[in-house]
């Protein structure tokens, strides 16, 4: 009969440690949940009551993107600590191109403080608020926000993953920084705004005709801070009536809008917008083709809406939003969800 050695000692005792670490990492939270967690720890008891709210607080739909009170904790009532644990839940669900465009945002409150030279609103790029929304979990529904002057982005989490990152807004002033100084050139939202000038200019007389629908742009992006986006008039041109080097076009632009969400939301929220159809969505202009001339354009599917709004300040101060139409604050899928799964308790306002 033919025997076998043993594994020697060592070998069995580094193949546990190796298959306990395996083990260990499977039973690791997801990313966002670890750092919700981190966060608030790091609040400590008097600052984490103030950044917590439950689930189905009415205060979760309530989001905005002017200088307005809000709720939460800020940059400003953290210490160096808090901070960073902020950063790190913000990176679960933004990218790093993300992260920098946020951060601009943050530093263009000091340049609006240079040219208002204090006779506009409070401006002050530590009044950038975090809040969290329910128990972080990878089981059962919560959610987050990070939001501020020309911020406003909120992720809700099901059992682990992101089921929704909408309403996502987005803005710049000025949106090109024209004062001397260390920003001085500054274009915060350029590929949003360029390649909806590009993609104007590329069609024709006849096709102008059916995109632009007025020749003066709304004052403001039409949906607002909704709680529920309206489906706009099916107007603009068709995605069908496009060239194929057009299609590219609008297909570019509709996929820059989705960058400043991790690469991985980005690759699903474009997936969604591909399964809902191409040939459902219509682009659509209103206002000047020229820079310094007003402007808006939209970008509608079946499923979702963008909105690009630059008419303010002399047409150099932008807002854009991405609105889904059954996916805003998760509420219509975690409905859906607890449809088939009653055993689940969690309000959906």
């Amino acid at each position: 009969m033919k025997h076998y050695p043993l594994f020697p000692a060592f070998l069995a005792v580094a193949l546990g440690v190796t298959l306990g670490a395996v083990v260990h990492a499977r039973r690791r939270e997801s990313p966002a949940t670890e750092a919700a967690r981190e966060f608030l720890n790091k609040l400590g008891a008097t600052k984490a009551p103030k950044a917590r709210y439950t689930f189905d607080s009415d205060e979760r739909l309530n989001w905005h993107f002017v200088p307005q009170e809000r709720n939460g904790v800020s940059f400003k009532e953290m210490n160096d600590e808090q901070r960073q644990a902020a950063m790190n839940l913000l990176k679960t669900g933004v990218s790093a191109d993300g992260m920098k465009r946020l951060e601009t945002i943050r530093q263009l409150e000091d340049v609006l403080h240079e040219i208002e030279q204090g006779s506009g609103p409070t401006r002050d790029r530590d009044l950038y608020f975090v809040t969290v929304f329910g128990e972080p979990s990878d089981k059962g529904a919560w959610g987050w926000r990070y939001e501020g002057h020309h911020v406003s982005l909120q992720w809700t989490m099901h059992d682990g993953k992101i089921i929704a990152d909408t309403p996502q807004f987005v803005g710049a002033n000025p949106a090109e920084v024209r004062r001397d100084g260390p920003m001085k050139g500054t274009r915060l939202l350029a590929k949003e705004e360029d390649l909806g000038y590009e993609l104007l200019r590329s069609l024709t007389e006849s096709e102008r005709r059916s995109a632009i629908l007025r020749t003066d742009a709304p004052p403001e992006i039409l949906t607002g801070a909704s709680r529920r986006a309206a489906i706009q008039e099916d107007s603009g041109i068709a995605y069908t009536s496009l060239t194929p080097a057009q299609k590219k076009l609008l297909e570019k632009l509709i996929a820059q809008h989705a960058t400043i969400q991790i690469p991985e939301i980005a690759r699903k929220r474009l997936a969604a917008v591909r399964a809902a159809g191409m040939d459902t969505i219509k682009f659509a202009w209103m206002g000047g083709m020229e820079p310094g001339q007003g402007h808006y354009y939209r970008i509608q599917g079946k499923t979702f809406l963008i909105e690009f709004d630059n008419t303010q300040n002399n047409a150099n101060h932008i807002h854009t939003v991405w609105r889904d139409f059954h996916g805003d604050f998760g509420t219509d899928l975690l409905a859906e969800h607890y449809k088939t799964a009653p055993h689940d308790t969690v309000k959906i306002q």
